[in-house]
């Protein structure tokens, strides 16, 4: 009897490592396929932060909007940050709540950090963007230049948004996927 417990635990306990997995991957999956796509703008890399692991870490232009939420907001507190779409297709934050509101506007949820004259200063989720090893660090060093030339104003990210969840699909340099950015730099590195 001991035996078929232990058996039915252990099976119940395989289907749940692979459940949970399996659902956080359909539904990001379930984001990009359905969800609306808008640009976010990078900002220059702070130099000192280094590269954990296989990902290039990104920062956003958009980190304000206008508060209609109510007071306080402690640090580091959820906001539903609104958005909308300029005419090139980037993300403009239109205002801020601590609380859902009843709107068709397409929402994120960033972290605030403090409310001053009406508006909120948030810090958006998707700051990481996964690579191969090899060209996470190149990638991170060429958003960074790209976001601090002033002729390469054309570096953002692509993000999927459905009912608040976001997914980062892709980083762009000059309307260049990123991967393709940095192997086209790297060959012509090879090349002289």
């Amino acid at each position: 009897m001991n035996k078929l417990f232990i058996s039915i635990g252990f099976a119940v306990m395989v289907l749940a490592q692979w459940f949970v997995p399996g659902k956080m991957i359909l539904d990001q999956e379930r984001v990009l396929a359905e969800g609306t796509s808008y640009k976010f703008r990078t900002r220059p890399i702070d130099p000192s932060d280094p590269l954990r692991g296989k990902y290039i870490t990104l920062s956003y232009e958009m980190n304000k909007a206008k508060w209609i939420g109510e007071a306080p907001v402690n640090w580091k507190d959820n906001v539903y940050v609104y958005l909308k779409k300029d005419k090139n297709g980037f993300a403009q934050a239109t205002q801020a709540s601590n609380k859902p509101l009843k709107t068709d506007q397409e929402y994120v949820v960033a972290q605030g950090y403090g409310v001053y004259n009406d508006s909120i200063n948030f810090q958006l989720s998707f700051t990481r963007f996964y690579m191969e090893e090899s060209k996470a660090y190149p990638a991170e060093l060429a958003v960074q230049q790209a976001a601090s030339d002033s002729l390469l104003d054309n570096c953002y990210g692509l993000v999927f948004i459905k009912n608040g969840s976001a997914v980062l699909e892709n980083v762009f340099v000059n309307d260049t996927p990123i991967k393709e950015y940095v192997e086209e730099g790297q060959q012509k590195n090879a090349n002289l």
